[in-house]
């Protein structure tokens, strides 16, 4: 029977090298007492480096500690801005400004809408060159329904919207305000006429405003990127 001796001898590292690996040796031996082999046997030596035990490598390094944002809480975001925007021509000017929509809060502490989003479009008479009269504007709020029938709008389509300020209350039908969106003849752009009939003030007014085609691509891409907030405001939105 053969006895298989494993001796391992390690040279420790000297504090005074430079070099940053040690060696260990490892000797195998063999004492056969009841047979014997038809070749001597001789002890070898296995030499294998192993400079991790000692000084061992770092390995990849976490990254940094970062510090979390501090993510306000949904009713304490800060205030956001709304910017609106405006064709000016010839005879009117058209202005389009962002309403987000109203909040309360309930008694769990959740939000809930009590007024829908809109975009309120502000129609104003030229009084002169380059020049308006913004206090006898009429105002038109354009839904976010409302906001995607324009975006489909076809190069030869038309839309028409009625709203009356007053539905479902005593002074019902006493104001009647149309906007109504149609293509030129030629297909260059659209017509955006605002038509008032307010019996309570005694006002019947008209306003026509050409819009181009480039116009009307920005007006589009506006009404896009503006509906989300319209629809759950920025309580809930976050850029």
């Amino acid at each position: 029977m053969s006895h298989l001796q494993l001796h391992l001898h390690s040279q420790p590292p000297s504090l005074s090298s430079t070099s940053s690996s040690s060696f260990s040796s490892l000797k195998l031996f063999t004492n056969n007492n009841s047979f014997s082999l038809p070749f001597k046997f001789k002890p070898f030596t296995i030499r294998c480096r192993h400079s991790d035990v000692f000084n061992p490598s770092p390995s990849n390094p976490p990254p940094p500690a970062t510090t979390p944002p501090n993510n306000p809480l949904v009713g304490a975001l800060p205030p956001r801005v709304y910017v609106g925007h405006s064709i000016y021509k010839g005879k009117a000017a058209l202005t389009i400004t962002p309403t987000p929509p109203k909040f309360v809060t309930l008694d769990s502490g959740a939000y809930k809408i009590s007024r829908d989003g809109c975009l309120l479009l502000q129609f104003a008479p030229s009084v002169g060159p380059r020049q308006y009269d913004w206090n006898r504007k009429q105002l038109f709020m354009l839904s976010v329904d409302e906001m995607g029938s324009v975006i489909s709008l076809g190069a030869r389509e038309s839309c028409e919207f009625f709203h009356d300020p007053f539905k479902g209350g005593s002074d019902e039908g006493k104001v009647r305000k149309v906007l109504k969106i149609e293509p030129f003849p030629d297909g260059s752009g659209f017509f955006f006429n605002l038509s008032v009939q307010d019996k309570i003030v005694n006002v019947d007014v008209s306003m026509n405003i050409p819009v181009s085609k480039a116009e009307l691509s920005v007006l589009r891409s506006i009404f896009k990127y503006i509906m989300p907030y319209l629809l759950v405001g920025t309580r809930l939105l976050t850029p």
